[in-house]
């Protein structure tokens, strides 16, 4: 059985933790810094942090908000936004940096993964994508860019497909639609997309419950759990929920 991780997710807008509702309507949730050094105590087993602005705004990730993550924690750091050139890549993993995240920019240039993947190994290099229901789809499910912005009339399993043969080592499959809901992961985009690649997936967007966290893993075959709004709003700790999971069955590091 694989170990399942917990994830914790900071947005990042103007240097501060963010969270909305279907990626828009944001409030604060305090400072990054702060918020790592806590996860990192309550026992998360890897952090996300996601430049949200960054691509929209037409930047790069912003190294110094980074760094200061970096100094305060000692578990992985997988870190998106704005990135679109193996040259950014590089700065972040010198910082210290574990794995980058990439959405946009491999879209619009597929070959990014292959360059990325080719100089630093497949296992740094995720694909965020960035999914809402579409029944024009084959899967029923759109690619979004631009920071949920544009729909990218992509396929999300045929796009997840192609991410694997270029080269991707790890798949965030974030649903908007269920973004920021508390109402669940759509467990339909997850499992579509953990059917359709020979990939550990990320599953994001919607966990409001411990049992939404279990079903992450049983029902959409993702072997990390990422959060945010729980764990930010301090609806449950990161222990709580590894308990329960472990309590199910599910191989967790306590």
């Amino acid at each position: 059985m694989v170990e399942v991780k917990i994830m914790p997710c900071l947005d990042i807008k103007d240097g501060r933790v963010v969270k909305g509702v279907h990626f828009a309507n944001l409030r604060d949730a305090g400072d990054p810094v702060e918020n790592a050094r806590f996860y990192e105590m309550e026992g998360a087993d890897e952090l996300a942090m996601l430049d949200i602005a960054a691509t929209v705004e037409g930047r790069r990730t912003r190294l110094d908000w980074v760094g200061k993550v970096l100094e305060a924690i000692t578990i992985p750091l997988t870190v998106g936004g704005g990135i679109s050139g193996v040259g950014e890549m590089d700065d972040l993993f010198r910082l210290g940096v574990s794995k980058v995240s990439v959405n946009t920019a491999a879209v619009k240039r597929p070959e990014l993964i292959i360059e990325a993947s080719s100089k630093f190994g497949r296992e740094k290099i995720v694909v965020a994508i960035d999914g809402r229901r579409n029944p024009s789809m084959p899967s029923g499910f759109e690619v979004v860019i631009n920071g949920g912005t544009k729909g990218a009339g992509i396929d999300a399993v045929e796009w997840a497909k192609r991410c694997e043969e270029l080269g991707a080592g790890q798949i965030l499959a974030t649903s908007i639609d269920g973004d920021g809901t508390l109402s669940g992961y759509d467990i339909q985009f997850t499992r579509a997309i953990a059917d359709a690649v020979n990939l550990p997936i990320i599953a994001s967007g919607g966990a409001g419950t411990l049992e939404h966290l279990y079903e992450g893993v049983v029902k959409g075959g993702a072997t990390t759990l990422l959060a945010a709004s729980i764990f930010h709003f301090r609806i449950y700790s990161i222990r709580e929920a590894k308990l329960f999971l472990k309590s199910k069955g599910i191989d967790v590091a306590i």
